[in-house]
């Protein structure tokens, strides 16, 4: 299984919004937004922050794929 940030990334031109202001609203590092620019597991408390950023729930910024078998 993975880690999708595609509905993040939509939801952020929706919003008008780029990386680095999500960056700034939602308090979290740079590294976090690498992290899941690499599509890799970030804690609970940093996508806690984007949501609240964001005023929207975990299901609209992120879901995991089920691997292919």
């Amino acid at each position: 299984m993975s880690i999708s940030y595609d509905k993040l990334w939509k939801l952020l031109i929706d919003k008008k919004m780029n990386r680095t202001q999500l960056k700034e609203a939602a308090g979290i590092s740079f590294n976090v937004l690498a992290k899941m620019g690499k599509r890799e597991p970030i804690s609970m408390e940093s996508m806690l922050k984007v949501c609240k950023a964001l005023d929207c729930d975990i299901s609209d910024v992120m879901e995991i794929e089920k691997a292919e078998q």
